[in-house]
């Protein structure tokens, strides 16, 4: 049985909830999801410039979790960029960080 996945922590929702190119592409209209906690990944490190290791502490992973869903979200985001594909980004296994008054918001797959 496999070990039971750890949260990561995000620090807000989206602003927008997907990407859809101007055209359709010959080849029809298809989509790929990102995970809220993929899109965490790549606002800490290529947005916000901070280093594997100091964003892994934010999102409460460790360095090698942290650059796995990096990889994983920079490869979404490059088929849907290349592919003319939408780019929907939701779901995924996050948690927000505790309040001081220590309240809880939980993230899961699926629609918020």
């Amino acid at each position: 049985m496999p070990r039971p996945r750890k949260p990561r922590f995000v620090q807000g929702r989206p602003i927008v909830e997907a990407f859809i190119p101007n055209k359709v592409p010959p080849w029809g209209k298809n989509e790929v999801v990102l995970p809220i906690e993929g899109l965490e990944a790549i606002k800490l490190k290529d947005f916000q410039g901070l280093d594997q290791e100091t964003a892994a502490k934010i999102m409460n992973v460790s360095r090698q979790t942290f650059g796995r869903v990096l990889a994983e979200a920079r490869a979404i985001v490059a088929d849907a960029l290349v592919m003319g594909k939408i780019l929907r980004i939701e779901g995924g296994h996050f948690d927000m960080p505790p309040r001081a008054r220590g309240r809880r918001r939980h993230g899961w797959s699926g629609k918020f």
